[in-house]
């Protein structure tokens, strides 16, 4: 029987995390993100990026395993202002108790066994004990099965939107806000990507 399990990721990890982004976003985002960005994308310079945030001590990265394989990650930490903010920049009145999932990525082909919703858990245990008291995330408009993936968890749209321009397309991306309090009843019917 293989065991299932969350840790935190180690610069050993930082080559299995970059491989699970680039499969993820080639094959959940490429329409969205384009062909030419991810003809852009630089392995090289994203493994640094990743060593970087493992690294960081305001920065918690999550890997998930399922017996020898790393299958996915999380990355969260503390919500920056220009993150939590509203639309006209006012700051909601429990902006240093909110929380930034940054990424929550499965690798597609080991989607629906639980793996989101153990690395969502763990992060927001994480979270707790650095003071957080809520959770924000950013979600693609167009991914469904990352918007039902969080919606399961309890976390719904604020309203906030941002446009981001791939230099390709534009994406539309909807904040979600929700507890870290999670009670995640059925998390292998739906994994991000």
């Amino acid at each position: 029987m293989t065991t299932a399990d969350v840790r935190p990721a180690t610069g050993g990890d930082v080559p299995e995390i970059t491989r699970i982004q680039l499969v993820a976003w080639r094959t959940a985002f490429a329409e969205s993100l384009g062909p030419s960005v991810l003809d852009r994308l630089a392995p090289e310079e994203m493994s640094a990026s990743w060593a970087e945030a493992v690294d960081h001590p305001d920065t918690d990265v999550y890997v998930a395993v399922e017996g020898q394989a790393t299958v996915g990650f999380c990355v969260a930490g503390m919500a920056p202002e220009a993150e939590v903010a509203a639309a006209d920049g006012a700051l909601p009145d429990d902006a240093g108790s909110t929380a930034l999932i940054a990424s929550l990525v499965v690798e597609p082909r080991w989607g629906r066994r639980g793996h989101g919703g153990r690395l969502l858990a763990t992060a927001a245990a994480g979270l707790r004990r650095r003071g957080a008291e809520r959770g924000i995330t950013w979600v693609m408009q167009s991914d469904s099965a990352t918007l039902s993936f969080y919606r399961g968890a309890g976390w719904h749209p604020d309203g906030t939107v941002r446009t981001l321009d791939t230099g390709e397309n534009t994406i539309k991306e909807l904040r979600l806000t929700g507890t870290l309090d999670l009670r995640l009843e059925h998390p292998e019917t739906s994994e991000p990507d």
